[in-house]
Parts: C-alpha cells; sequence; structure tokens
C-alpha cells in the first residue's frame, strides 16, 4: 500500500517534543524520517523517565516510525555527513538551542542557498526575530508568557496545563505548514522557509479570551474545571460521589436542563439565570442549585436524564479509565509497537484516512540505522568504523 508520503525524505535535527511531534506524524504518513541524534547521548528526551519498560514515555510516544543516526553535526566531519543527506533531502527541521542553528549555518535562510529544492522548518520558543531571539523556552515558560496559567486554575490559585501543550501546538503547526508547502512545490518548484515558535503557537491558541479581554476590558476569571464564560459548563458531584461534566450551550438546552434533569422548570426564566452572561455573573448561587439537586440522583440516572434532554455530559475519567474507553477499545484504535524493549500497545494517529493504513513501525534504538545510513550514502565498512572511532558518528 502506498501511502501519502511515500518518498519524502525528512532529515530532522530535532530534540524534546516541539519538533519530533511534527516530523513523528510525516512518518505516520510515509515519509521517511531520519533522526539526527548526539553520539552517545542522543535526544535528551531519551531520558525524561524510564516508564516505558525502560524507556521514557515522551520519546515513545514521539519517535516511531524514524531512523536514528548518530552524528556530531558541531565538527566538520558531522556537518560534511549531514549536507550530503540534504542533497537529496525534501525537507530539513530543527529546534535547536537559540542561535545554535545560525552559528551551525543550519538555519533554514542559509540552506536554502545551497539546496533551492529543501523545504526548512526552523521552530523555535520565542522566533529567531525580534527582541527575544536569544532567550531559552520550555513548555511551562511559555504557558506562562502566553497568558495560559494566569487564565487556568482556581481563584486561588494558578495551574499548568497537564501536557506540553506549547510544544504540541507549535509541532502541529509545523506539521501543517511542511503538507502545505510540499503541496506547493509540487506545483510550483517553490521551496519554502517555515519558522514556527511556541510562543506565536500558544498566542493563537490564546485568540478567544485575549479579545474577550482586549474588547470587555476585563479578563476571564480563573473558574478551576469550570467554563470561564458559559454556565452551566463544569464539573458536578452526584449522590454517589461519581462527578460528571454538564454542558448547557444554548437556551435550548437550558430549559431542558432545568425542566427535565433538575425538575425545577421555575429556574427557567429566573431572572439569574435566564440568559447566559446572567448564569456567568451569578454563578456560584447556580452552583448551589445545581449540586443540590445532583446530589438526590446517582450518576447513571444523571447521565440517562441528560442524555434523555440531549445535553452534552461526560465522566471525569482518570487515565486507567481512558486506557479501557470503549471507544477507543471498541474501534480497535490500539495497535502494536515494537521497540528495543519489547512491544508496547500505542494508539493509532487521530487522521483516518479511507484506505489508507497510517506506518506504525518500530522506535528506534540510539544510534540504530547509523550504519545503513552511512552505507546508502557511499561510505565504506572501514570509513564508518573511523568515523566511530573518531566520535563523528
Amino acid at each position: 500500500m502506498t501511502l501519502p508520503l511515500d518518498g519524502v525524505t525528512v532529515v530532522s535535527v530535532e530534540q524534546a517534543v516541539a519538533a519530533p511531534f511534527a516530523t513523528r506524524q510525516l512518518a505516520d504518513l510515509g515519509a521517511r524520517v531520519i533522526k539526527i541524534e548526539r553520539p552517545g547521548k542522543g535526544d535528551f528526551a531519551r531520558g525524561y523517565d524510564e516508564s516505558v519498560n525502560g524507556l521514557a514515555s515522551y520519546f515513545v510516544w514521539l519517535n516511531r516510525s524514524k531512523q536514528s543516526l548518530t552524528l556530531d553535526i558541531k565538527i566538520p566531519e558531522g556537518r560534511a555527513v549531514l549536507g550530503t543527506l540534504l542533497q537529496s533531502a525534501d525537507i530539513f527541521v530543527q529546534n535547536l538551542g537559540p542561535g545554535a542553528a545560525a552559528r551551525l549555518a543550519l538555519d533554514g535562510k542559509g540552506l536554502a542557498k545551497l539546496y533551492p529544492r529543501l523545504i526548512t522548518c526552523d521552530i523555535s520558543g520565542y522566533d529567531s526575530e525580534g527582541p527575544w531571539r536569544d532567550r531559552k523556552a520550555y513548555d511551562l515558560l511559555v504557558q506562562a508568557e502566553a497568558g495560559l496559567l494566569s487564565v487556568t486554575g482556581t481563584p486561588e490559585s494558578v495551574v499548568k496545563c497537564g501536557i506540553s501543550v506549547a510544544d504540541i501546538s507549535a509541532g502541529m503547526y509545523a506539521f501543517s505548514g511542511l503538507l502545505a508547502s510540499l503541496f506547493e512545490r509540487e506545483r510550483t518548484g517553490v521551496a519554502r522557509n517555515l519558522r514556527v515558535s511556541l510562543f506565536d503557537a500558544m498566542a493563537e491558541w490564546m485568540g478567544s479570551p485575549a479579545l474577550y479581554t482586549k474588547y470587555s476590558g476585563e479578563q476571564p476569571k480563573r473558574v478551576g474545571a469550570q467554563h470561564a464564560t458559559i454556565a452551566p459548563y463544569g464539573p458536578y458531584s452526584t449522590m454517589d460521589n461519581d462527578v460528571i461534566v454538564i454542558a448547557v450551550q444554548n437556551d435550548r438546552e437550558w430549559s431542558a436542563f432545568c425542566g427535565d434533569v433538575l425538575g425545577a422548570p421555575e429556574m427557567i426564566h429566573d431572572p439569574r439565570f435566564q440568559t447566559n452572561s446572567a448564569r456567568v455573573s451569578n454563578r456560584e448561587e447556580l452552583n448551589e442549585l445545581i449540586t443540590k439537586r445532583l446530589a438526590a440522583l446517582h450518576s447513571v440516572d444523571a447521565i440517562k436524564a441528560l442524555d434523555d434532554a440531549r445535553i452534552a455530559t461526560a465522566r471525569v475519567n482518570s487515565m486507567a479509565d481512558f486506557l479501557s474507553h470503549p471507544v477507543l477499545s471498541e474501534r480497535d484504535r490500539w495497535q502494536q509497537v515494537a521497540t528495543s524493549a519489547g512491544p508496547i500497545q500505542m494508539l493509532k494517529p487521530p487522521l483516518i484516512i479511507d484506505g489508507v493504513e497510517q506506518r506504525m513501525d518500530a522506535v528506534p534504538a540510539l544510534g540504530e540505522h547509523t550504519g545503513s545510513i552511512l552505507e546508502k550514502l557511499g561510505l565504506t565498512g572501514e570509513e564508518i568504523a573511523d568515523l566511530r572511532q573518531r566520535g563523528v558518528v
């Protein structure tokens, strides 16, 4: 079976999350992804934890279906090998630290002069231009600078998002930008240099609270797991101490919620709750009434009543609940993937393409493909052994 990106070669000097997430999705779609790693150490994400049979959960998640080439790109011999790879590559991705790519002549603008058909993508914290171009950036720091922490948590305390949302958003924009650039190059022959920063990606995702604040003069309040500008929209406990999330989005749902779920039709036209804005303004009183009513219902009965009233609801699942979720198990969303520590179960890519089964090959051991890649570049066994002995690969 031919995959959409069969024949596309990606070379990536990558580490941590953002760039590996972008390139893994290219690998899912059939691209050959050559991951450049430091000899002896590799991507530092390999050492984040040992939770997956001794391997790091982040690394396993982000690096399946890639080839690992150990290469010291700080020395001339290493850069020469990288240059040979780039001659036949379609895409080059890097997320080195601030200024490092430019010092190594690996920034997109510099490479464009040498490889006119090479699409390049530079991923950084705060962009390679501008006042913060030399500033280090990690996910939590960017969440803070972009204002996400200020709208996440409780009135008493800010809370970080439980996943690396700044890294992930940057990786997604890099992925979609690279797909668009491949399409443009096929049509016009023009290969673009792309730049994505964690800060700009996070700034885009902050669009709603940013506009709300800019034009209302007041930023959304931190309201825990509830929605800052819609009510009722959040978690509530039932008689059996289960927690369910209820999301009322419009006047029809509000009427059905009051009459059919709470058994309190008088609340429908109560001036304190008649509109969404009024419900948000009177959130404490509203939540007190809802909590009192739901405390008399078992979660099964509450969810049935909500479903019958066509009001969206969900359980607050633990990770164990999620792992056994019927929407995954009954749709065959788990697949076995090989690793150096034995086979593991991983989720299939979220994009479903009719007639295409995306690739889910092994997670590479450090430097696993160094020899085979160098052989394809024309190096002899003696030459490869010499490079190994001198620490170039």
